[in-house]
């Protein structure tokens, strides 16, 4: 049995102890939360677990993974403390709170040769596994962009601006499915409440080969989108995440320039051809990458979002932060 000790108790740690409690292969030896009201509430739902107001397991010797669902200033110096004392860890995105932080715990898990893994759950919904899997064998052709928007009316954030907040979702599903090749970002964004941090934000996110991402995120919307656009040279993709029945839609559209005679003698032609929606699981992703988790662990593999894939996130993070100090100049990363 894998022993598992989770930091955290509050909005995300509850539902890692649902899924690593329920899982056969692990058991759920100790919580620790600072908050007295949600250490009762763990207490309460489960009485078989050790509840702690002060953190010992980082470096308990009973504790072989520890799981970190603090907020993310926290991240860095707990996922430290596990590493150094023989810890594989679990922790929450954003992985750190800048790229140096990140590196050194890349650094410090590989020469402890331990399994460090960065929550990006979205990865292992059915959705972005289908998508990945249709990028992967060509299906879409030669990828020409990558539209995404991700929109609410709140919860604005007083620690972090809307990129910070919601776009380590949509980088991670991006750096998945596209790879690690992105080469430059800008973005630009306002704040409407003085606090400074923005709340409505665009980032575009060049790559190599013509092919452009860019993200729309905003915390000041009337409605609720969760969409993402892939377009490519044979067949054009649409993610709709609120959509209940058909998630994903294939369409066999696109365009062809057939002369290139100058600007005014460029002619297209239009393939317009069938839809095609396919039919997704239902489990549930957070239960899917626990049990990815525990196989690497007891395989010894090293899981796709490692370490390295938690740096590459913190990357474009801080890299937008600089983009949009300069009012939305290109950063090369």
């Amino acid at each position: 049995m894998i022993r598992v000790g989770l930091v955290g108790f509050g909005y995300w740690g509850p539902n890692l102890a649902r899924i690593f409690s329920a899982h056969p292969g692990c058991r759920l030896v100790r919580i620790c939360e600072p908050r007295e009201e949600r250490r009762k509430l763990a207490e309460l739902q489960y009485p078989g677990v050790e509840v702690a107001a002060e953190d010992h397991i980082t470096k308990a010797s009973d504790i072989d993974v520890v799981l970190v669902a603090t907020p993310v200033h926290t991240h860095f110096e707990l996922t430290r403390q596990a590493l150094r004392h023989g810890k594989h860890v679990w922790v929450e995105k954003p992985f750190t709170s800048t790229a140096d932080q990140a590196r050194e715990l890349v650094d410090l898990a590989a020469d402890r040769r331990l399994t460090l893994l960065v929550d990006h759950t979205f990865l292992f919904t059915s959705a972005v596994r289908e998508i990945k899997k249709r990028v992967s064998t060509g299906e879409l052709g030669d990828l020409y962009y990558y539209d995404s928007v991700r929109i609410n009316l709140g919860l604005v954030q007083q620690d972090v601006n809307v990129i910070w907040d919601l776009a380590p979702h949509d980088f991670s599903i991006m750096d998945h499915l596209l790879g690690p090749r992105a080469r430059a970002v800008s973005a630009q964004g306002r704040g409407h409440f003085g606090t400074g941090l923005e709340d409505v934000a665009y980032v575009t996110v060049m790559y190599d080969d013509d092919l452009i991402a860019h993200f729309h995120l905003n915390w000041l919307s009337p409605v609720k989108l969760r969409r993402t656009v892939l377009g490519g040279s044979e067949k054009m993709l649409v993610w709709d995440d609120l959509e209940p029945e058909e998630k994903i839609k294939i369409y066999d559209k696109g365009a062809e320039v057939t002369s290139t005679e100058g600007a005014y003698g460029a002619k297209a032609s239009y393939r317009v051809g069938d839809m095609f929606s396919p039919a997704l699981g239902d489990d549930e992703a957070l239960a899917a990458e626990a049990e990815y988790f525990v196989r690497c662990l007891v395989l010894g593999q090293q899981p796709h979002n490692d370490s390295h894939a938690g740096l590459r996130i913190v990357e474009l993070l801080e890299a937008t932060d600089r983009s949009l100090a300069a009012k939305g100049a290109l950063v090369e990363l």
